[in-house]
């Protein structure tokens, strides 16, 4: 069961693409962040929704807002992802524990071992304050992101 509007989200430490230790409570008192999990790197649909959110980052990564993207690929994985798509914001690696951040928000498909579409947005305090989570082969809508940080 996914994590709902409401609930306190789950802290977690994860590698990003460049080997550099990120902490949602990093973000506390500073920045919403919006966490969006994606099944794998150099997938059609997934390369598809993070190069859109490339395009128009600075919606979702700026003095008040932090972009944080998880798999379960690994960090050298996301690494070379990350420089061939050109992207510029945190690829987390939930690689090891294996989906461990996943569960935690209730993402993590047991048969494909991989994390489905899910995304949370988390206030300043810690907070989900909008949640969306779609299976494997369907795109989310970068439009409802916006509408949903425009109302923090």
């Amino acid at each position: 069961m996914a994590i709902e509007v409401g609930d306190k989200a789950p802290d977690f430490e994860l590698k990003d693409n460049h080997g550099a230790t990120v902490r949602l409570s990093d973000f506390r008192g500073e920045k919403a962040v919006v966490l969006l999990f994606y099944p794998f790197a150099f997938t059609g649909v997934c390369t598809g929704e993070l190069c859109e959110l490339r395009d128009q980052l600075p919606r979702f990564q700026n003095d008040d807002v932090q972009l944080l993207a998880v798999s379960n690929d690994s960090v050298p994985t996301l690494r070379v992802f990350g420089e061939q798509e050109g992207l510029e914001y945190p690829l987390l690696s939930d690689f090891w524990p294996h989906g461990q951040t996943s569960r935690a928000y209730g993402v993590f498909d047991e048969d494909k071992g991989c994390a489905v579409r899910g995304t949370f947005i988390i206030d300043k305090e810690g907070v989900v304050r909008w949640t969306v989570v779609n299976g494997l082969p369907d795109a989310r809508d970068l439009n409802e992101y916006i509408k949903a940080l425009d109302s923090l």
